[in-house]
């Protein structure tokens, strides 16, 4: 028998342009880091590290909490598998560990791609890709989907990057000051909707000890159909922004995570439907075979002077 393996030499791709550098790690498709001079805009990991609390995780077919991982989908009882028996839910799809390939690569773009093939409880077939370009002021992040199967496909997305304006201690995020253009809140309990939407005052100031973990929507827009939340600290002013095929956003200010991790950056989850979404049919998109969706956002970034 040949002494042949798979190849591994290549598990990152990074940009650079002006001071600004990008890291994709192709396990996932995530955004491990993204720096401008010594500023760490994404609270991020290690290259080869397991990614805690999701950094930076594409999530597709579905972001966020499933319950109990279970779903009917044209009166066929699906079940995914779940977190753990602490947490009997499936969270954040079924991407964010699975080797992704470089598609293309030009002067300050790339583009990374994967295929969901069909799983237990998600029984489709879809192509993901996501196209980064990087300026030396801003990165933007196009993702797209195809359904590569026979029969229509639904899913939902998202990305998870954790936003860092300074902090690096625990508690640190609480000196931030944020503005999320929101007008209405999902309520939440353990992490799934209640049934419950309430208004929302996005004009938040600074964070101090506000605890924040909750899916938004009602977003503010632009002539143009983009939504912006803007976060402020000692290093600078981070602008997230999605275009109109993002109506929800997810704020979570870290207070689960661990000692060592714990409050001292902020995640801002551009999502295309809210928790729980695949079992209750709530903005879910649904693709026939060979249709295809897409969607962007952007992150700019303003140094302290």
């Amino acid at each position: 028998m040949p002494d042949t393996w798979p190849p591994s030499d290549r598990t990152e791709v990074q940009l650079s342009a002006g001071d600004a550098r990008l890291a994709v790690d192709l396990r996932g498709g995530t955004l491990c880091r993204l720096a401008v001079g010594d500023w760490e805009l994404l609270d991020g990991y290690a290259p080869g590290a397991v990614a805690p609390g999701w950094r930076g995780a594409v999530l597709v077919p579905w972001p966020n909490r499933l319950r109990h991982g279970r779903w009917t989908w044209q009166e066929e009882e699906l079940q995914l598998d779940v977190r753990s028996p602490d947490e009997p839910h499936a969270i954040h799809g079924l991407v964010a560990w699975q080797p992704w390939t470089v598609l293309a690569e030009a002067d300050g773009s790339v583009t990374v791609g994967t295929t969901v093939e069909p799983h237990p409880g998600y029984p489709f077939r879809l192509a993901v890709a996501v196209d980064h370009e990087l300026t030396a002021e801003r990165l933007t992040c196009r993702l797209r989907v195809r359904n590569l199967g026979a029969e229509p496909a639904p899913f939902g997305a998202g990305f998870h990057p954790y936003l860092s304006v300074g902090a690096t201690a625990d508690g640190g995020i609480g000196e931030a000051e944020l503005t999320v253009p929101a007008r209405t809140e999902l309520v939440l309990d353990g992490g799934l909707p209640t049934g419950e939407r309430r208004p929302y005052d996005g004009a938040i100031g600074r964070i101090g000890d506000r605890a924040l973990d909750t899916p938004l929507t009602d977003l503010d827009r632009d002539a143009d159909g983009w939504t912006h939340v803007r976060l402020r600290g000692g290093a600078g002013e981070l602008t997230l922004s999605a275009d109109d095929s993002w109506p929800w956003l997810q704020v979570y200010s870290g207070d689960t995570l661990p000692e060592g991790q714990w409050r001292r950056s902020l995640a801002v989850e551009p999502m295309t439907c809210p928790p729980n979404a695949l079992a209750d049919d709530v903005d879910l998109h649904v693709l026939g075979p060979d249709e295809e969706w897409a969607g962007t956002w952007a992150l700019a970034w303003t140094p302290a002077t």
